[in-house]
């Protein structure tokens, strides 16, 4: 069976192979022992932590298959970025040069540091191993997500945002980031992109440019790649603009790669999940569903095929299901059609 729980302090030596899996361009998994282990210790107090508000935890989940009981993929939720350590982007905005004199209009697209997004929770972290890139775990490791955010309201920002990852290539080259290389930072992606993961984030503020970049001026490679996605990165923003997100223009520092956001009363998966209460028995039905206990610092999903009882908001699922999620009959879930 596929379940995803709150990551562990055991989990340490499958994280780090998952942060190496994973490669250029994904900044919250850097390949540091030392990095990955704070913020798995991070991680662990965020769901022990009673809250009533969003603040500083960071939510860092795993996807195990039970019969291997190896760690096949990850996914995190922050709960409110940029509180302690500056939350940078580009903001794409217009400025018009224009004289009526000479009948010359002319629109010019900029770029604009901002820290628009602190205080909105994030959710990110989001990585699942080729082996089990089947069966629709990419999927329910994204979604399942939202179930938790649905029974943990108070633990999060009315604004989810996601930070997709932009273009770069195998070997960790950004065209965009070449450009900025070039004129202000002398260093490379890879390196850029590392020192952010690790948390060394005041080059930021020091060495890039305090005014509007013009979009015009960036190399015709660095100018092609801003809002786009990575070629990996596509099925999960086209998962994210199904459930509601979508682009408003804020893009990464180092690749240029959009960001996305939802009103969390807008986000479909959210809207559409249900509350039940627990019948362990016979299932009739082939249809899976996302499935969630109610808990946090025991959280735990999986996919599984269920019997839905509309009318006595009752659901019927196997003992094994009721195991995986450490749920009794007479307990509540959360689930979503898959």
């Amino acid at each position: 069976m596929i379940i995803v729980r709150p990551i562990t302090q055991s989990d340490l030596s499958d994280l780090h192979r998952i942060a190496v899996e994973s490669g250029h361009g994904f900044t919250s998994l850097p390949v540091n022992e030392q990095l990955l282990n704070q913020r798995i210790t991070h991680a662990e107090k965020s769901f022990n932590k009673a809250v009533t508000q969003p603040g500083d935890e960071g939510y860092l989940f795993v996807m195990e298959d039970t019969e291997t009981g190896k760690v096949v993929g990850t996914s995190g939720i922050e709960a409110a970025v940029g509180l302690d350590d500056a939350f940078y982007h580009y903001h794409l905005g217009k400025v018009v040069h224009s004289s009526r004199e000479l009948n010359i209009y002319n629109t010019v697209e900029t770029l604009s540091l901002c820290n628009d997004y602190t205080g909105a929770s994030e959710i990110c972290t989001l990585f699942l191993s080729d082996t089990h890139r089947k069966n629709n775990n990419g999927r329910f490791l994204s979604r399942f997500r939202f179930l938790f955010i649905a029974e943990h309201a108070e633990r999060f920002s009315e604004t989810i945002i996601a930070e997709m990852r932009g273009i770069s290539d195998e070997h960790g080259r950004s065209p965009f980031w070449d450009w900025l290389e070039k004129y202000f930072f002398s260093m490379d992606f890879p390196t850029a992109d590392y020192l952010t993961g690790i948390g060394k984030k005041v080059f930021i503020a020091e060495l890039m440019p305090k005014y509007p970049i013009y979009v015009n001026l960036l190399s015709k490679e660095a100018q092609a790649v801003i809002n786009q996605v990575h070629p990996k990165t596509l099925p999960a923003i086209r998962l994210l603009e199904a459930e509601g997100f979508s682009r408003r223009g804020y893009v990464d520092i180092f690749d240029g790669g959009p960001t996305v956001e939802a009103n969390v009363n807008s986000i479909r998966a959210i809207n559409q999940s249900q509350r039940c209460q627990v019948i362990i028995g016979d299932v009739q039905s082939t249809d899976n569903y996302i499935i969630c206990n109610t808990q946090v610092a025991n959280f735990r999903a999986t996919q599984a095929p269920l019997s839905y009882r509309e009318t006595a908001q009752q659901v019927v699922i196997s003992q094994a299901v009721a195991d995986a999620l450490l749920v009794k009959e007479g307990d509540w879930v959360r689930l979503l059609a898959n």
